[in-house]
């Protein structure tokens, strides 16, 4: 248990077995004084559930948000290799993926193609959406346990491949993406990193990345399924969007594509199994204003779903991961 009396426990979706949902009974609890005194049991809570939800503690804004933030991650990642829009609040902390309110974002563990990926991710809610906007989330544990065994032995085989093209207008710019408009900065970096970089002119490049699909989480030492092959992959768009962009651009110039580790096409049956295992592993639950929930990014990844009226997401993340301390 934890030590507070004022704070009871009880885990939100029983069927999936997490998240856990810690609610505080007097509304008053500081959720950062909270968090500093209870480092220890949360740790070992989000171990076996992956994630924690804190309802009813007394956060009403940024702030709130930032300095709870900064207790549950004390280290705080740099954004390197970012794919989406989002806002740089300063100190630590961004708004949420800004995507189009009517768009659902699928399920992934933030940054899981990169080198160096933040263990923990904090999310509050700070304005509920009026309608729908939740951030569903999955147990990436039993998201592995649902995938096919042949299926989980090819891509532990060969790994997964990401290929992004910048400067095609529809997509960050690697400018955006790598945090500077030095091209020699962008070389040194893909070179620590082992991506492989093609400079195609002043405002295009190509880079091309094999990683693990699957890596052993640090703590636990349990197998987690951890990449965005599905999330990228080209099925996973609109099939009328998906046909323009290859028309226009042919499948090595899409912003982003996926392949198996050996370069092969993974099919689009398979992605359609894996989004299948996704689904069966998610739970998802309406935000409450001041929500805040504190995630393992190797045991849990998340994502969004459309929304009605205004809505204010903020987020940190950091303690950050090297791929060699996951080996699956």
């Amino acid at each position: 248990m934890f030590r507070q009396n004022d704070v009871s426990e009880s885990v939100l979706c029983e069927e999936r077995g997490f998240p856990l949902l810690l609610r505080s009974n007097s509304k008053s609890t500081s959720p950062a004084q909270w968090i500093a005194q209870n480092q220890q049991k949360i740790q070992q809570s989000l171990n076996q559930y992956g994630a924690l939800l804190l309802r009813d503690f007394q956060l009403s804004d940024e702030n709130d948000f930032r300095e709870a933030a900064n207790q549950f991650i004390p280290t705080i990642a740099k954004y390197m290799e970012g794919a989406t829009p989002r806002t740089d609040l300063g100190k630590g902390t961004y708004t949420s993926t800004e995507f189009p309110n009517e768009l659902s974002i699928a399920q992934h563990n933030e940054l899981s193609y990169v080198t160096q990926w933040p263990m923990k991710i904090a999310f509050c809610c700070l304005v509920a959406p009026e309608q729908g906007g939740a951030t569903p989330i999955a147990d990436v544990r039993q998201v592995l346990a649902f995938i096919d065994k042949d299926v989980r032995d090819k891509f532990d085989a060969l790994g997964w491949t990401l290929v992004r093209n910048f400067g095609n207008g529809l997509g960050p710019t690697w400018q955006k993406s790598f945090n500077t408009h030095d091209i020699e900065e962008v070389k040194a970096y893909c070179q620590r990193a082992e991506i492989d970089l093609e400079v195609i002119s002043e405002y295009q490049i190509r880079t091309r990345q094999t990683r693990p699909a699957i890596r052993r989480h640090i703590h636990t030492n349990e197998q987690v399924w951890f990449n965005h092959a599905a999330f990228w992959h080209p099925s996973s768009l609109c099939p009328i969007i998906r046909k323009e962009l290859v028309s226009q651009f042919g499948e090595d110039a899409l912003t982003y594509n996926t392949l198996y580790g050996d370069g092969s096409v993974i099919e689009d049956e398979v992605i359609t199994h894996i989004n299948e295992a996704y689904d069966k592993a998610t739970v998802s639950f309406p935000w409450n204003k001041g929500d805040l929930m504190l995630m393992d990014n190797m045991l849990v990844s998340h994502g969004r779903a459309p929304f009605e009226g205004q809505r204010r997401i903020v987020v940190s993340m950091g303690d950050p991961v090297n791929s060699e301390a996951s080996m699956s």
